[in-house]
């Protein structure tokens, strides 16, 4: 075993081989700064510290896939074997990803949250843990994460992108924009930090201004993973449908959201959710649909790694005509929830994403009563299911479309008048809005 070095954050790594740094400095910066180049840390993987064999795991786990463990489990054996050698740091680390594989979130974020206090340079453990606490809902867990970091780490750029984004989802968004700002001070490229002031522009109905800072920024989205890149594209591309820009939406469509990464479940419901905004917009998308499903019905089925996936996946393939697939994920998604015995899984499978899921194939199916019913039933606590505002926005605005195609003209208006009033430079809100007021006999 060679003497300790440290990672490009100062943090002291045990390594078998001393050439394996650079392949830990890239796993460590390129997660930190969405940067393709994470998946370097593949090519020491023959290095059995335990560092960098926990690190392969956790790329693995990334896949977000049923059979992701299965595939981390070598790797995080290797790592778990291999942890008396290392330091209390990397051994910390170990468990935590040692515990994600396993099942066990609860664990493996109480242990990113220690790592957080012992060790705030320790931004990969960091970012994991946010990573954990935003899949659960936890918005303040976040929070608190990036602010045990903010003095040991504040020279670090990409910290005040987690802290911008942790800001936003508690909805502080002053904060929010001055740390995304700061961020983008000190790194020009800093796309988490586009991300969370794209999500403050939305959120503040700022839509010119986010549409033109996004443009501004979109030249630095290079050498970034295939979620960062086709990302920050969907929300240029919320702006655009907000604008009733809907060729451009479209373009954006075809060019930057699909096809980076056709297999791979982020990209795949940022498809899904934008194809479904354009259909709720009025918008014909064409035979897109078919292509997502196509992918989604060989692959998503049984999958049931986050509720939040799930609804999407079903939603998907309602919409591209694939009923019984839809219908076979339903059957699985219900089987699935029965068998949680965690309690926070219990609530959020059964009691949310069951009824959602329900809600999301009858408006599928147009069946706008029971759609309205089930969707309403699972909204007030759909934060459960982890994702962002904007990307649960996705399950209102189904609701609100299920609502008025029932004649629930009033609920409708009294949820969209309120959007309206937080986004008076939106369109389609206004669009909607005239129709609700026309069905209710009121003026504009």
């Amino acid at each position: 075993m060679s003497a300790p070095r440290t990672d490009s954050l100062g943090n002291p790594v045990t390594l078998r081989d001393e050439g394996s740094i650079t392949a830990i400095n890239d796993f460590v910066e390129g997660f930190i700064a969405c940067e393709a180049r994470a998946v370097n840390v593949l090519q020491a993987q023959g290095d059995a510290s335990a560092l960098v064999q926990a690190y392969c795991a956790a790329l693995h786990m990334f896949a977000e896939s049923a059979d992701a463990p299965r595939h981390a489990r070598p790797f995080i054996e290797q790592a778990l074997a291999h942890a008396p050698q290392a330091s209390e740091r990397e051994q910390r680390f170990v468990a935590a990803v040692a515990a994600w594989v396993d099942g066990d979130l609860p664990r493996a974020t109480a242990l990113h949250e220690e790592q957080a206090r012992v060790h705030p340079r320790d931004l990969a453990s960091l970012k994991l843990g946010q990573y954990h606490c935003f899949n659960r809902g936890d918005s303040p867990g976040m929070l608190r994460l990036a602010l045990q970091a903010r003095q040991a780490a504040g020279d670090v750029p990409y910290l005040h992108g987690m802290l911008a984004f942790g800001w936003e989802q508690c909805h502080r968004l002053r904060e929010a924009e001055a740390a995304a700002r700061h961020a983008i001070h000190r790194c020009r490229k800093e796309p988490w930090a586009h991300h969370a002031l794209a999500h403050v522009m939305l959120t503040q109905g700022r839509i010119a201004e986010g549409t033109a800072f996004m443009t501004s920024m979109s030249d630095t989205w290079t050498g970034l993973n295939s979620f960062m890149v086709t990302h920050n594209w969907w929300h240029q591309a919320l702006f655009l449908l907000e604008q009733d820009r809907h060729d451009d939406v479209l373009a954006l469509y075809d060019q930057q959201v699909w096809g980076v990464a056709k297999d791979y479940t982020q990209d795949q419901i940022n498809a899904i959710s934008l194809l479904a905004r354009l259909e709720l917009a009025g918008v014909g998308v064409g035979e897109r649909w078919a292509d997502v499903a196509t992918w989604l019905e060989r692959q998503r089925l049984a999958d049931h790694v986050l509720p939040f996936l799930d609804l999407q996946y079903l939603y998907g393939l309602a919409r591209a005509g694939r009923h019984g697939a839809a219908r076979a994920l339903l059957h699985n998604l219900r089987g699935h929830a029965k068998s949680r015995t965690e309690p926070h899984e219990c609530t959020v499978w059964q009691e949310v994403c069951v009824p959602a899921a329900e809600g999301l194939l009858a408006h599928a199916d147009h069946d706008w009563a029971r759609a309205a019913q089930q969707m309403g039933q699972a909204l007030p606590r759909l934060l459960a299911i982890g994702g962002s505002h904007a990307q649960r926005d996705l399950f209102q605005q189904i609701w609100l479309d299920a609502l008025q195609r029932n004649g629930q003209w009033a609920t409708a208006q009294n949820l969209l008048q309120p959007q309206c009033n937080a986004q008076p430079q939106s369109k389609r809100l206004a669009r909607q809005a005239r129709q609700v007021n026309r069905a209710l006999g009121l003026p504009d």
